[in-house]
């Protein structure tokens, strides 16, 4: 039978790093009496059924929280790798596709239903852009959860004006190789003076005008104008500037990061054990932590998505080997292309004997919240870099693809908590170099030193009274009706 709480659904998209956030800030709000509905696809229930290390099977559900299924209109057979990422986007593009009739039928469906307590609102990942048009139709209030940086977003919210600069295409694939991507991008308003070309979402490195991916981005930063509020994991002391370049297009921002933080209390509790992780944690890495020495330990994790070829992957290993320092190494089943392997080869396992231990998943936050963890050699994603930000734990940075050069950019020379590596190409000399550097030298210090600086305001932010702490009240009151959407 229908209570009267307030209903709110929730709505990420189906990748591990939007699951994350999505999951706490569902947490959060079912933490403030607020009764939530999870929307996940087909593909990633059984994943997350076989992967959850809780008792309850998946789909129980709890008190209050209830789990609802759609396609994502792929294929069984799709992998939904990063190299599936456009097909992903064909899918959901457009108001007519299998994913787009089932949220609207779900939608229907649960306004409809007198046993649950009436809708209230929708929380939607902004890659989820079908959605906001559907809400809209219902005449349902629609917020965006961004799960990029600030600074990602901002960088986004170029992709129409590079269009108009004729940026984008590119003109010819010489543009990736002759220097173009390091000029300047000043014309950007907000971004420090260090940012390039190659600092904004990778997507528009193309020479073709109809890429799915870069146009598809387009929309969502589109949508966040007429959504009822714009959800970022970040905090005011952090991207302060270029939040205030955002605000000027888009009203009715909520920055309440790091979610991490802001969720720890709620963790505490106990509420809502569940597992989102799409991997079978190893819990073999806290014991191994234990024994290590304070701040002696270099993790390393490219997190849900990121691939490396397999001359990547050997220079990593033999780098982190050479530097002589203990590391912990997240390797997913799926992070190599193709087959070869050098973590499987006798001479290496035997080099980095007690001091390497090489995992297929783990809870990153326990990992990072360790006293042995000195440094995280990271992709630069938005939730790993906010992680290890809110941890104080300095970064070596490796970015990938999407906004994560923008990331480490910030990082490295904003906030001055990392150390850069050229994307790309890895060599073995460069990682040790790098690993030794921000383990012995004054560089380090330096680093360590910030990082701390930035994981206590990090901390302030999110206590009660902090700029997050009370944007996530007012979030709680607009989301359930009670506030005015300013």
């Amino acid at each position: 039978m229908a209570t009267n709480k307030p209903h709110v659904i929730c709505v990420p998209i189906p990748y591990q790093g939007h699951i994350n956030p999505m999951f706490k800030l569902a947490k959060l709000l079912h933490s403030r009496g607020v009764y939530i509905t999870m929307v996940v696809t087909e593909f990633n229930v059984a994943r997350l059924a076989s992967s959850s290390t809780v008792e309850s099977p998946f789909l129980e559900g709890f008190n209050d929280f209830s789990i609802e299924v759609i396609p994502d209109g792929l294929p069984p057979d799709n992998k939904r790798s990063v190299f599936n990422l456009h097909e992903l986007c064909y899918s959901f593009r457009g108001i007519q596709g299998e994913p787009q009739m089932a949220i609207r039928s779900l939608l229907m469906r649960l306004l409809e239903s007198p046993d649950i307590p009436p809708v209230t609102s929708v929380i939607s990942d902004a890659m989820m852009t079908f959605v906001p048009q559907v809400c809209i139709e219902l005449g349902i209030p629609v917020f965006h959860l961004y799960t990029t940086s600030a600074c990602g977003m901002l960088g986004y919210m170029q992709f129409d004006e590079l269009v108009k600069r004729g940026d984008f295409p590119l003109k010819d694939e010489s543009c990736l190789t002759n220097g173009y991507l390091d000029t300047s991008i000043e014309w950007v308003p907000g971004l420090i003076k260090e940012a390039r070309m190659k600092h904004l979402p990778t997507f528009l490195r193309t020479t073709d005008p109809n890429e799915i991916i870069f146009n598809y981005l387009a929309e969502a930063t589109r949508n966040a104008k007429v959504t009822a509020g714009l959800i970022l994991n970040t905090f005011d002391d952090l991207e302060g500037q270029i939040l205030k370049e955002i605000e000027k297009v888009i009203a009715n921002i909520y920055t309440i990061g790091p979610l991490t933080k802001l969720s720890q209390p709620v963790n505490e509790r106990k509420l809502l054990p569940l597992s989102w992780s799409l991997w079978k944690e190893d819990n073999s890495y806290l014991e191994w932590l234990d024994k290590r020495s304070p701040k002696s330990v270099i993790y390393v994790n490219f997190g849900s998505i990121a691939v490396l070829t397999p001359e990547q992957l050997k220079e990593f290993a033999w780098g982190l080997a050479n530097s002589k320092h203990p590391f912990l190494w997240v390797i997913r089943s799926d992070l190599v292309i193709g087959e070869s392997n050098i973590i499987t080869e006798d001479c290496y396992m035997e080099e980095i004997k007690d001091r390497g231990l090489i995992l297929s998943w783990c809870l990153q936050e326990k990992v990072l919240q360790h006293p042995s963890v000195a440094v995280f050699l990271t992709h630069c994603g938005w939730n790993s870099t906010l992680e290890s930000i809110g941890e104080g734990v300095p970064m070596i940075c490796w970015p990938f693809f999407a906004e994560q050069q923008m990331n480490g950019l910030y990082a490295c020379k904003e906030w001055r908590v990392g150390v850069e590596m050229e994307e790309g190409s890895v060599q073995r000399k460069e990682v040790e170099g790098l690993v030794r550097d921000v383990m012995e030298s004054e560089k380090g210090k330096e680093l360590k030193g910030k990082a701390m600086e930035w994981k206590k305001k990090a901390e302030e932010a999110t206590r009660p009274g902090g700029s997050s702490y009370n944007n996530f009240d007012k979030l709680v009151r607009n989301l359930v009706g009670k506030g005015n959407h300013c």
